[in-house]
């Protein structure tokens, strides 16, 4: 299950992609109050949210660890670079990660699971912390060759998953040069580079990391499971529909998390479209009979 330890510098680089975004977006507060914020910043923040989230959740999560789909080639490296510009790790050890919490879900060996220190008010804060984002500083890399074999036989995913370096470096810098440029300034480069890059990944850093913990800590559970994922509506949106995630544990194949009427699930919808342009095939759409099986209380609509 486990693959060895992270090395020292690993675990620093982690610590800092963790912590210094969420910096950044704790001074976003004051630093936005009348001060240092443009449309352009506005407009570069959401599309490089839009286009890195979806990397995570339609590529990383729904293509390579749950294979929802099959993609063109192009499309496939597409996924794996936008993925990787999320700032999230590489893109062969989150879906290692991934598939090992599938394979553990809520119990032992699962490697972000809020409930792994108890039931009590203070045991559930801890682990509430641990899946959010205390997990990322462990030092223990989970086994790719068990869970991401596929991945690791694939040589444009490898040569993907060792240009995260670079690929960080350019979530980084290309908003600050895009904001430059279009506002001729140094000052539009440095703004961009605080709303755009860094307050924008820590963002979706924690929208991301709020699917392992507040997903699997309340929330609406209409389906059986044996962990205990849930669907939780506020966080929908933010989440390009990854925060269906009882839905997700569910059929953890299938396409659209968000299976009920009124449940908004752009994911799904940006997988419809490739399908439309033929860039994807095979796609697993959620079959009613099959959830209802699961159902543990009212019909799917």
């Amino acid at each position: 299950m486990l693959d060895g330890k992270k090395s020292g510098t690993e675990t620093f680089l982690v610590k800092v992609f963790a912590v210094v975004p969420l910096l950044a977006l704790i001074a976003a507060i004051p630093i936005a109050w009348g001060w240092g914020l443009s449309w352009t910043d506005i407009a570069l923040a959401a599309s490089f949210y839009v286009v890195t989230g979806l990397g995570v959740t339609v590529g990383f999560h729904r293509y390579f660890t749950h294979g929802a789909f099959k993609a063109k080639r192009g499309l496939r490296v597409a996924l794996a670079v936008a993925g990787s510009m999320a700032m999230q790790g590489p893109v062969i050890g989150w879906v290692a990660d991934h598939r090992r919490h599938h394979a553990y879900a809520d119990r032992e060996g699962d490697p972000h699971s809020p409930w792994r220190f108890g039931t009590s008010a203070k045991a559930l804060a801890k682990g509430f912390w641990y899946a959010h984002m205390g997990w990322l500083f462990q030092r223990d890399r989970t086994n790719a060759k068990r869970f991401a074999p596929d991945l690791l036989k694939d040589r444009a995913i490898r040569v993907v998953d060792r240009l995260f370096p670079l690929l960080t470096a350019a979530t980084l810098l290309l908003p600050a040069l895009l904001g430059g440029l279009i506002s001729l300034s140094w000052w539009g480069a440095l703004t961009a580079f605080f709303w755009a890059s860094l307050v924008r990944v820590a963002a979706l850093h924690h929208v991301t990391w709020s699917v392992n913990s507040i997903c699997h800590m309340i929330g609406d559970r209409p389906f059986a499971s044996r962990d205990k994922s849930a669907n939780f509506w506020p966080l929908a949106v933010l989440s390009f529909g990854e925060s269906w995630h009882n839905s997700h544990h569910a059929d953890p194949t299938g396409a659209r998390h968000g299976v009920r009427r009124g449940q908004i699930d752009i994911s799904a919808r940006v997988i419809w479209l490739f399908e439309k342009l033929h860039w994807v095939s095979h796609v697993r759409w959620p079959k009613p009979e099959r959830l209802a099986r699961k159902l543990a209380t009212q019909p799917i609509q």
